[in-house]
């Protein structure tokens, strides 16, 4: 399962506790993982032009 479809998931409205029910191979762990994978990837420096 991408990064993503768990983002996508969890914007809908489902809980870790639904997506792990839902898809068995994951664990809440995995979740987790996806989230701080995804604020990594966005996170980027502000430059402020005067």
């Amino acid at each position: 399962m991408r990064v993503s479809d768990l983002l996508e998931l969890l914007s809908h409205g489902a809980t870790i506790e639904e997506i792990v029910a839902d898809f068995p191979a994951l664990e809440r762990e995995d979740v987790l993982a996806a989230i701080a994978y995804a604020a990594v990837q966005t996170s980027h420096a502000v430059v402020r032009v005067a």
